[in-house]
């Protein structure tokens, strides 16, 4: 019998940024478990930065999952959660969004969480998220990096400025702990948790872990 497979979607075209994820998911595999497989959505932005991005890629996500015949769940490792709904309607298999996740995970590790953003513009979009989750009570802050999706996932020195912004939402805004906002930031969970010694989550593997338990469960 094959295993049940979890297909996790960059939404993005930046294969970089799927690399990472695949590196970061890693941890998650194990014998006889669900297969994990990354794939970038050839039509996606290089970087989804903007309200514009995030609605470009939601029916091309749409299709990709209702033509999928073979994963037992999807991820769609974007921290806008583009196309989350619209993708849910469109399979009766469970369809997680890292965001939705990755804050969740947080609210179980911690009373209150702030969350590191690549831009000052993407702030807004994730406050109308939470406060459509119904959340926006337990974020202590966001701040931005003020990088692109593609600087945090290969620049030189984007764990120092994630460290840089990270102390403030823990020392000034009172978070204790961490979620990271965008994807490409993934390879950069561990060293960033312990330089603030408080949990960092990175959404993805959130989002991940929740679909194997998920997976798993169902097939047993």
């Amino acid at each position: 019998m094959s295993r049940p497979r979890i297909l996790v979607i960059n939404p993005n075209s930046n294969q970089k940024v799927t690399q990472g994820l695949e590196d970061a998911l890693k941890p998650l595999a194990f014998e006889d478990g669900p297969e994990v497989v990354c794939q970038t959505l050839a039509e996606g932005p290089f970087g989804i930065e903007s309200q514009a991005d995030v609605d470009s890629v939601a029916m091309p996500l749409r299709k990709l999952v209702e033509s999928d015949n073979s994963s037992a769940a999807f991820v769609i490792a974007c921290y806008s959660d583009p196309g989350l709904q619209v993708c849910r309607e469109g399979t009766d298999r469970p369809v997680f969004g890292i965001a939705e996740c990755g804050v969740l995970t947080a609210l179980s590790r911690a009373e209150t969480f702030g969350v590191i953003a690549i831009a000052q513009r993407s702030i807004p979009r994730h406050m109308r998220y939470l406060r459509q989750m119904g959340l926006t009570d337990r974020l202590a802050g966001e701040r931005p990096l003020n990088m692109s999706v593609a600087e945090t996932a290969s620049g030189d020195d984007t764990l120092a400025r994630m460290i840089e912004v990270g102390r403030t939402l823990r020392d000034e805004d009172g978070a204790r702990a961490i979620v990271m906002g965008c994807a490409g930031m993934a390879r950069h969970r561990r060293p960033l948790e312990d330089a603030l010694r408080i949990p960092v989550i990175d959404p993805t593997q959130a989002a991940v872990t929740m679909a194997l338990g998920t997976v798993q469960f169902s097939a047993h």
